[in-house]
């Protein structure tokens, strides 16, 4: 068992239910976690002003993983402003031979807050993720199911790699991070880090890779795996 230094953790599915409520149970663990001196850094599919005010609300200070891995934030870093890792010129391209093929009856419809997203383009999910990833497999292009929404993003950026930008850049040891997601673009983030955990309801992909499969759903299980991997409590 590493010495957790850290927690990473995803916002939708893991520290909020089916509905996208934040889960009580997570607020107190991780408000906890922050009070005993763990820095808490939000990993997450959402732009950067959801995030902050995502980190606002909870009371995390440990920075900004957003747009799947395309940005990075701090506090007191990069005169406060986002760090832009990925390509959004990449995901336009794919966009825009979506928008020549099916014209105005295209099946995937943008979210509303892709204008302030700047490394990735969104659909929302009202499909399954394989048609858009078997139409745009020609393309330099990495389609994220995140449970919730469908992300075209940067393939040479993802939560893992965005991870251990911030990690350097702030000086965090990532072996002594505790990851925590339940969706398939949380995958390459739980590799990246030093413990990875799946809340139940996480897709079997990431259960498959994590070192504790969580008994709870959601943020229950967030509060379980820091009770008991940062706190030791059964």
């Amino acid at each position: 068992m590493v010495k957790i230094e850290a927690i990473a953790v995803d916002v939708d599915g893991t520290i909020t239910d089916g509905r996208r409520r934040v889960c009580h149970s997570a607020l107190d663990a991780l408000r906890k976690a922050e009070d005993a001196g763990i820095p808490v850094i939000i990993a997450t599919g959402n732009i950067s002003h959801f995030s902050y005010a995502v980190a606002t609300l909870v009371g995390t200070t440990g920075g900004l993983v957003c747009e799947n891995g395309g940005v990075i934030y701090h506090d007191g870093y990069n005169d406060n402003r986002v760090i832009v890792l990925g390509d959004i010129s990449k995901a336009q391209k794919a966009y825009d031979f979506l928008f020549d093929k099916f014209g105005k009856d295209i099946p995937f419809r943008i979210v509303e807050d892709s204008d302030a997203r700047v490394s990735e383009i969104t659909f929302y999910k009202n499909m399954s993720s394989e048609p858009l990833k078997e139409m745009l497999k020609d393309f330099d292009v990495e389609v994220y199911d995140s449970g919730f929404a469908l992300h075209l993003t940067d393939p040479a950026v993802d939560k893992g790699t965005g991870l251990a930008k911030l990690a350097n850049l702030v000086g965090y040891n990532v072996e002594n991070i505790m990851c925590i997601g339940d969706s398939e673009n949380d995958i390459d983030f739980l590799l990246a880090g030093g413990f990875k955990v799946a809340v139940a309801n996480a897709c079997d992909e990431l259960k498959e890779i994590a070192d504790y499969v969580c008994e709870n759903k959601y943020g229950d299980g967030v509060a379980e795996a820091i009770d008991k991997f940062v706190f030791n409590q059964e």
